[in-house]
């Protein structure tokens, strides 16, 4: 072998080598993470997804937020579920209305728990039952008195929320006379509930909390099966008494990541991971408290689990409050 061949074969061999092994994968995310809101902006879904998406970037890069409002949620679930182009970058900020919509809108293209890989659960709060601040019903047992002798009107942020629910299910468990009257999302049903244009509501509790505090809402009970701290004095529906009918009366909302069935391992994981960082966050944790929620603890099989038991329990509702 001549002497320059010699020389120039371990600079060829070297250069042909990175060709010859296995080319390393980018770790994922490789794109934009879009996370998807499906009601408007303003409710309780929206302000969350924000503060979480904020906090994700310092971990894993851009989230962009979206909101696709429709049906119930239903709209922007059934296009999640679809996946397609993206669905290993997209997310969504699901919550009750992911399991109430199969209750309300019969033949949906998707199944809520086998077609989704779920990802954490984030937060658990109450409904709270609001009137106006001039409304002349100071307690739950003058609002159920009047209510059975004249057409209230309950808004909601949209049909199939657990707001929406919450009022089917007062309405047959008290046997009184309402009206639903939905909205696209929170932000746009509260100014109605804040003028009197509506007779109550069974918000959210982060959507009413500071007009509660402010004076601008009066809170006559919380849904949840035991008293708020954040509402000092306002009882549970379920303890007011058997004798106005209620005894059984809890409803809870919850808010957490979902995906796209298709949505990689790695990315699930490393979603886990950088969702584990945003919650012990002292931002999000003050935000948590500022907005009266709890943190949830449920990931992957264990939220699935929960989702799935959530599923069983507004068909249960449904059926007390006849809407099926």
């Amino acid at each position: 072998m001549k002497p320059i061949v010699k020389c120039l074969l371990p600079l060829l061999l070297g250069a042909t080598l990175p060709l010859a092994s296995p080319i390393q994968a980018a770790e994922w995310p490789t794109d934009t993470v879009r996370l998807v809101v499906p009601y408007a902006p303003g409710g309780t879904t929206d302000v969350l997804s924000r503060k979480v998406a904020d906090l994700l970037q310092k971990e894993i890069g851009t989230v962009v937020v979206e909101n696709r409002p429709g049906a119930g949620s239903t709209t922007a679930t059934g296009q999640l579920a679809r996946g397609g182009r993206g669905a290993d970058h997209t997310i969504a900020m699901a919550s009750p209305g992911h399991t109430i919509g199969p209750v309300i809108y019969k033949n949906l293209p998707y199944d809520p728990v086998k077609d989704f890989k779920f990802i954490r659960n984030v937060i658990e709060i109450p409904n709270v039952m609001v009137v106006p601040a001039n409304s002349p019903y100071d307690s739950v047992e003058a609002f159920i008195e009047a209510a059975k002798t004249r057409e209230m009107t309950f808004s909601s942020a949209g049909v199939g929320s657990s707001i929406h629910m919450s009022g089917e299910l007062f309405k047959a468990m008290t046997g009184t006379r309402m009206t639903h009257v939905p909205f696209r999302g929170s932000g746009e049903a509260l100014p109605a509930l804040l003028s009197g244009d509506v007779d109550v509501s069974f918000e959210n509790m982060p959507a009413v909390l500071s007009h509660i505090q402010s004076g601008k809402l009066r809170a006559l009970a919380v849904t949840s099966a035991e008293p708020s701290p954040y509402l000092p004095g306002v009882e549970p529906l379920s303890k007011l008494g058997a004798e106005l009918g209620l005894g059984d009366f809890v409803t809870t909302a919850w808010f957490g990541l979902v995906a796209d069935d298709s949505m990689s391992d790695e990315a699930v994981r490393t979603l886990q991971g950088a969702l584990d960082k945003v919650m012990e966050d002292p931002s999000f944790k003050d935000f948590v408290a500022q907005i009266g929620g709890e943190p949830a603890s449920q990931e992957g099989d264990a939220f699935r689990d929960y989702v799935a038991q959530d599923v069983e329990r507004w068909n249960r509702v449904a059926g007390q409050a006849q809407l099926e």
